[in-house]
């Protein structure tokens, strides 16, 4: 490991255990969420590595790259056997009146990464012109089109979800050239056989906004409008067949973490699952607590009980804070200044709380404490 990154983690987990991991500073858990505003204890964000002169990043899933074998990755869609499509010069090409193909892999929410381009030679007009599509989970059609210059009906426009919504704007490049298609898939979910959230698209083409945030409204289709309807849990990603030797390359896509949607409300946990989940962050916090001696143990057994309260906990904590204000009250006066960042820390966590009464404001500790702090005027602003 890189000796700056060892030298960071040590002294944030140093800084974390003096001052309670980062507690008593934000807004602390609530009924539907269960970490603090700024909470040390909410996961840090896994690491992935950025893909580098076009590779996709280190936690995706490829599905075609360019490797003439990758095409063993993609079947028929009709029949399920090997594809007639073509691997060229590192590109995955349509063999027109070979039909769909569609990939082994099935996934639902995403973010599908994807480059095609049309055929240099202009043949053909509207929806006859460099036409295909992108289908996530088999079923909801991002098109795929040569708009460069040429006209169609704006609900069947490269980048268009397919008889749903055209795209805000037309960034193509001109036939010939690569496109690219970044893509935030979510799937409609149901719940009792009502929907609960219908999906949602977002695409960016060439790097501009095209479709913000779509609802799927089904999943759309052609010359039919389409209603609301469950998803399979899975689906594989289909290319089209229309006709146009439309050629594609890069694609890979990442899993995305499930949404909440509990009890009919969407991206927000129900207080069931908030409850559950602070009982199992503060059995963390005192587990960590064991391990600890002191003034970082005290701390640590009082942030516990911001999360869900503790009997056990909150006795030892209290017993080890009833220690500190009688060793800090014990202090000669020519030494007390050495003690002054621990008890202005002890201090600041007794405000908070008995700011959000998870300790009572009348507690001796704090009275004794914020007397020493006054008496020294270690506040006072200068």
């Amino acid at each position: 490991m890189n000796h700056h990154l060892l030298l960071g983690l040590s002294l944030l987990l140093a800084s974390s255990a003096a001052l309670g991991a980062g507690a008593f500073y934000g807004d602390p858990p609530d009924a539907t969420h269960p970490w603090a505003i700024h909470d040390m204890n909410r996961p840090q964000p896994p690491r992935v590595e950025p893909g580098t002169n076009g590779s996709a990043p280190s936690d995706a899933i490829v599905l075609f790259s360019g490797k003439p074998e990758e095409i063993e990755k993609w079947v028929s869609d009709k029949n399920g056997e090997p594809t007639k499509w073509e691997v060229k010069d590192g590109a995955l090409q349509c063999v027109p009146g070979s039909g769909y193909i569609r990939t082994k892999e099935e996934f639902a929410d995403c973010q599908l990464h994807i480059e095609w381009t049309a055929p240099t030679k202009v043949e053909g007009d509207s929806q006859g012109r460099g036409n295909s599509g992108v289908f996530l989970m088999g079923a909801v059609e991002v098109q795929v089109l040569d708009n460069h210059n040429n006209p169609t009906y704006p609900d069947g426009f490269a980048s268009s979800i397919y008889g749903i919504n055209p795209p805000a704007a037309n960034p193509l490049r001109a036939p010939g050239e690569w496109q690219s298609y970044d893509i935030v898939f979510r799937r409609p979910v149901f719940k009792d056989g009502k929907e609960i959230d219908p999906g949602y698209i977002t695409v960016f083409v060439n790097g501009v906004l095209t479709q913000d945030h779509t609802p799927l409204e089904g999943g759309g289709g052609h010359m039919k409008r389409s209603s609301p309807k469950p998803f399979p849990e899975k689906g594989p990603l289909k290319i089209q067949d229309h006709g146009n030797p439309v050629r594609f390359r890069n694609i890979w896509y990442r899993p995305l973490p499930k949404r909440f949607v509990e009890g009919g409300e969407y991206s927000r946990m129900s207080e069931e699952a908030t409850a559950k989940k602070r009982a199992e962050i503060a059995q963390g916090i005192r587990e960590d607590a064991a391990k600890l001696e002191g003034q970082a143990k005290m701390l640590r057994l009082l942030e516990s009980l911001c999360y869900a309260d503790d009997e056990a906990a909150r006795s030892s904590g209290l017993s080890l804070l009833e220690g500190f204000v009688k060793d800090a009250k014990g202090t000669p006066v020519a030494k007390i200044e050495s003690k002054k960042g621990d008890i202005l820390n002890v201090t600041k966590a007794l405000r908070y709380l008995t700011k959000f009464k998870i300790l009572p404001e009348d507690i001796a500790a704090k009275k004794d404490l914020e007397g020493i702090v006054k008496a020294r005027e270690w506040e006072k602003k200068k």
